[in-house]
């Protein structure tokens, strides 16, 4: 489909005037709004402004610019129909063949810690719009949806003689409709009251990381430095650990190290719980993540600051606890406020996913019958239900010792 004609609506510039110029060179009618139409401009191109057919200006302070059926009717109209050819020609609508189009940077404007107000005129409307109109066209029309695409594209045109490939049109749609989708889901993560958090840095340092979900309705941070990317994996480890540990007449505190327990014990106190945590490796608890399902109170607190650790989590801390153990400045505090985990467990995997639904399954009391002569204790089988869900939590294969509920050794 050889390219006559090109809609251009870009909201960063970069990139845009070596496509343009190529274009412009080639004898293509350029179409453009507002800013970009001033910026090609500048560079000496010689830009039709879109209010020319439409007879209508822009409106709203910009909010409206591109959504009119003279321009939707030029990328939507089906060039082998001749009905749809006629209804052009007698409404005087231009046909487009390319459209270029670079959204307004919703995700980057959410993620600098914009206002509200801010952050909604960043969803674009008319741009979005152009794509799916151009992507749904991609017969007769070609979508340019990413600044990334502009070198591959003014290569393709010249090596097609200002021509663009049904087949390379096909794969611009869908990149384009990848690109929708993309954005979308950001807007629905950010009124569901998800954030895109950056984090220092990912597994390693020379690794960059984000965290994408609502981190303020599970913790309130009382202090300490920023989450890493494996404190997030080891807070991950802890809150599904003592979850499923969990006993309400009684306090659970576990110890995290690498996502694993080293220490895990169910005692009537929180202090006590602590100690018998700490007792199992505490070698190994040295920089861990601590977390207890009760309150911690200071005198909890003062046994806890002892030990060096990354974070520590609580549902709740005294005002001794709190004000103790947040003098530390570089260690994390977080109050926990729990809520089960039901989404799938969704990583990825060569070129796509792997989905699985979470594990929330073991053993009850009732689903036991002793096979031997001898029968275990009624202490025996409260510690036998307590392994099974320390060998649940642990990676790898895994060997588990307990003894009254605390976890004495793991391998």
């Amino acid at each position: 489909m050889k390219i006559k004609s090109a809609l251009i609506s870009v909201f960063n510039k970069d990139g845009v005037d070596e496509l343009a110029r190529e274009l412009d060179s080639n004898g293509v009618k350029i179409y453009s709004t507002g800013g970009t139409k001033k910026y090609l401009e500048n560079l000496g191109i010689e830009v039709l402004a879109v209010e020319d057919f439409t007879n209508y200006p822009e409106v709203f302070g910009g909010r409206v610019k591109t959504l009119h059926p003279a321009i939707f009717g030029g990328i939507l109209y089906r060039r082998d129909n001749e009905s749809d050819v006629n209804e052009l020609k007698e409404h005087n609508i231009p046909a487009i063949d390319l459209v270029v189009v670079d959204l307004y940077p919703f995700q980057d404007t959410v993620a600098s810690g914009s206002s509200h107000s801010e952050i909604i005129e960043k969803i674009d409307i008319g741009g979005i719009s152009l794509i799916r109109a151009a992507a749904k066209n991609y017969k007769f029309t070609s979508i340019i949806s990413s600044r990334d695409q502009y070198k591959e594209f003014t290569e393709h045109y010249k090596l097609n003689n200002g021509e663009a490939s049904l087949e390379y049109r096909a794969s611009l749609a869908t990149s384009a409709f990848k690109q929708t989708v993309s954005y979308d889901t950001e807007i629905v993560k950010y009124f569901s009251g998800e954030k895109a958090y950056e984090l220092r840095y990912g597994e390693n340092p020379h690794q960059k990381a984000s965290f994408v979900g609502d981190l303020d309705s599970l913790f309130t941070k009382l202090g300490g430095k920023e989450l890493s990317y494996n404190n997030l994996l080891d807070v991950d480890a802890a809150v599904a650990l003592v979850t499923d540990i969990s006993v309400p007449e009684q306090c659970t505190f576990a110890i995290l190290k690498h996502n694993n327990a080293c220490g895990c014990a169910i005692m009537p106190s929180a202090k006590e719980a602590f100690e018998s945590a700490l007792a199992a490796d505490p070698v190994s608890a040295f920089g861990g993540i601590l977390i207890c399902d009760k309150e911690i109170d200071l005198e909890t607190a003062k046994e806890i600051d002892k030990l060096f650790y990354e974070v520590c989590i609580a549902t709740s801390f005294s005002a001794e606890a709190k004000e103790l153990l947040t003098a530390r400045s570089k260690r994390v505090l977080l109050q926990w406020n729990r809520q089960d985990f039901k989404q799938d467990i969704v990583r990825s995997c060569l070129n796509g996913v792997l989905i699985q639904e979470r594990d929330l399954s073991f053993s009850s009391r009732d689903q036991l019958s002793a096979v031997t002569m001898i029968k275990p204790t009624e202490d025996q089988i409260r510690d036998m239900l307590f392994a099974e869900k320390l060998v649940k939590h642990t990676k790898s294969n895994a060997i588990i010792l307990v003894k009254d509920q605390q976890l004495i050794a793991s391998g």
